[in-house]
């Protein structure tokens, strides 16, 4: 099972990490029990990189989970590398605020709900143009000198942002979705982040489902699925993305292995400075996910993909217009 390290001087991670947005019913419903069972199936796997954010599942609740959690298992905290992130203010209107006094009191609310004195990186969520860059990231660098955080993440930044970041205080790691079908973060952020020492943390690396062992069905998702208002899943668009994945899963198959674990392998496999945080609130999932830490794609695989999904393959945006506040584009 391979391990990475998270940034230069960050921590030795499992190169398969939790996302745990899920455990907030963010992609269909959930109770705390399976998320619970989930996180114990992580330490029982290794799976030692947890990642959270305030806003998910509202006021929060995942975190509260996550806080819950390490309450009920000690010496649970000192095994996990933990990430968590704010800057985006709920709606509506959905706003985003870099201003320091706000994230400093937001960190300290995450603190209490985590029921941690520390998390290994504080993420800026995303970017807020009317404060400078330099003026929280200087803000951030006195935090982790207090000790309230390891280091420091940026996500979904363009790489002009994390190069000025960069140029105030060393950034541990930066966050973006990047996947068999979300491959943006290749001009330019990944070799950015190589040449500085920054870990590149992929999420969503199976595209919010679409890369699972057996198709979605999009007539199914509520209205809180993250997913029913994004572009890729609307019923124009579904039909003809899930063809090209089909295909996809044929060749994992041909390859003797599941298609996430596949599409997981193909991420890592770009650098080795990328780190994936697909998220679940299952535990086979969990364990499934974590295999791919374990799996070295040749060369002549690589190319088998690329000849089936090639860079720019899916349809529509990753995003719906509501979805992009302080989602940075560049090239």
């Amino acid at each position: 099972m391979e391990h990475r390290t998270l940034g230069a001087d960050g921590p030795l991670v499992l190169s398969v990490g939790l996302g745990a947005m899920s455990f907030g019913g963010m992609y269909g419903k959930t109770t705390e029990e399976a998320s619970r069972a989930t996180m114990a199936k992580a330490l029982e796997s290794g799976v030692n990189h947890w990642d959270v954010a305030n806003i998910y599942g509202g006021d929060g609740l995942c975190e509260e989970i996550i806080g819950r959690f390490l309450q009920d298992h000690p010496g649970a905290r000192q095994k996990i590398a933990l990430a968590t992130k704010s800057a985006i203010i709920s709606g509506p209107p959905r706003r985003i605020s870099n201003d320091p006094d706000y994230m400093r009191g937001e960190l300290e609310k995450s603190l209490t709900r985590l029921n941690t004195d520390h998390v290994d990186l504080y993420y800026i969520h995303r970017r807020d143009p009317e404060t400078p860059i330099e003026t929280i990231v200087e803000a951030m660098g006195r935090w982790t000198e207090e000790g309230l955080i390891g280091g420091i993440g940026l996500s979904e930044c363009a790489p002009s942002t994390l190069e000025r970041a960069a140029s105030v205080f060393p950034i541990r790691a930066v966050q973006s979705e990047y996947s068999l079908w979300s491959r943006q973060p290749e001009l330019g952020l990944i070799d950015l982040c190589a040449r500085l020492g920054t870990a590149f943390v992929a999420f969503s690396s199976l595209g919010r489902g679409m890369f699972g062992d057996a198709p979605l069905r999009p007539e199914t998702f509520s209205a809180s699925d993250f997913r029913a208002a994004n572009p890729r899943f609307s019923p124009d668009n579904f039909p003809r993305n899930e063809q090209k994945i089909a295909a996809f899963r044929v060749l994992a198959d041909e390859m003797g292995l599941p298609a996430p674990v596949l599409a997981n392998a193909w991420v890592l496999a770009r650098a080795p400075h990328i780190h994936v945080i697909p998220g679940t609130r299952s535990t086979t999932h969990l364990q499934q996910n974590a295999e791919a830490a374990a799996v070295t794609l040749t060369h002549e695989q690589m190319a088998a993909i690329e000849a089936i999904l090639p860079a720019g393959f899916a349809h529509g945006a990753r995003y719906a217009p509501a979805q992009t506040a302080g989602v940075e584009d560049y090239c």
